[in-house]
This record gives structure tokens, C-alpha cells and sequence, in this order.
């Protein structure tokens, strides 16, 4: 049984995401499952630290981007939102160049708070960072 409230897309999603953080560094959503959204980002010019290795930030970009859709599309009402209230991320594996891929599913989905852990690994499916999103869940406006 699907946790999605809202209805949606991997289209839709795409289309609301344009212009913003999200398609700048280049985040790709893959999937959209019965408790899971998945996404990628590639590890590239846009999202590595001066060291040539993928900046610790652009995971969390990564990481909050999916649990934060994630979270909104878990509300029936359309005057509410999820917002973030903290995130902690940590960081397992290098990463130099290729593809990471993100997965959010909740950890407790409730009236005012929300939990997400968002696993992400490379392309052989090796974790390369584990992070934690609390939303808490607040009137549109």
C-alpha cells in the first residue's frame, strides 16, 4: 500500500524542480515506489569540493531534496506543508566522479513531525552516505 497522499510524477516532479538548487546541481528523479522516492546526482563539476572529491554538502542537498518531497507528497491537505527542521548526514565513502543514487523512506510519518532516513550509494551500490531528515509539518502562508 502506497504511503503518497498527493498525487504525482517523476515528470511532475522533474517540472516543479526546474530553475532551482535541485536541477542546477542535476538531480534526477528515478522513482517514485510504494514508500520510496529515489533519485541522482551526478558527481561532477557542480557537485564536488576543490579536493576533487563529491562536497559533503551536495549529498545533503541530495538527501534533503528527496525527504522533503517526500514528506509533502505524505499530506492530504493541501494547506499544510513540510519544511525542514534538521538533517544530519554522514559520510561514509569517497566519491570522485559517476552517479549517486538517493532513497527516502520514513521512519514516522505524524500530524506535526515527519522522519526520513535517505540512504545514498554509488553506482555498485556501496552506501556513501546515511542521513536523518526531521520535517515538521506547518500551515501553508
Amino acid at each position: 500500500m502506497s504511503i503518497w497522499k498527493r498525487e504525482s510524477s517523476l515528470e511532475a516532479l522533474e517540472a516543479e524542480c526546474r530553475n532551482t538548487l535541485v536541477s542546477h546541481v542535476g538531480i534526477e528523479f528515478t522513482e517514485l515506489g510504494e514508500d520510496c522516492l529515489r533519485g541522482r546526482m551526478p558527481v561532477d563539476d557542480r557537485t564536488r569540493q576543490p579536493y576533487g572529491l563529491l562536497h559533503g554538502g551536495g549529498s545533503v542537498v541530495l538527501a534533503e531534496t528527496l525527504g522533503s518531497i517526500a514528506a509533502n507528497l505524505c499530506l492530504a491537505d493541501p494547506n499544510r506543508m513540510a519544511v525542514g527542521l534538521d538533517i544530519n548526514a554522514n559520510h561514509v565513502r569517497a566519491m570522485r566522479q559517476g552517479w549517486v543514487e538517493g532513497c527516502a523512506r520514513p521512519l514516522h510519518i505524524g500530524a506535526t513531525t515527519q522522519l526520513w532516513e535517505i540512504r545514498i550509494e554509488d553506482e555498485r551500490g556501496r552506501l556513501v552516505c546515511m542521513s536523518r531528515l526531521t520535517m515538521a509539518v506547518v500551515n501553508r502562508g
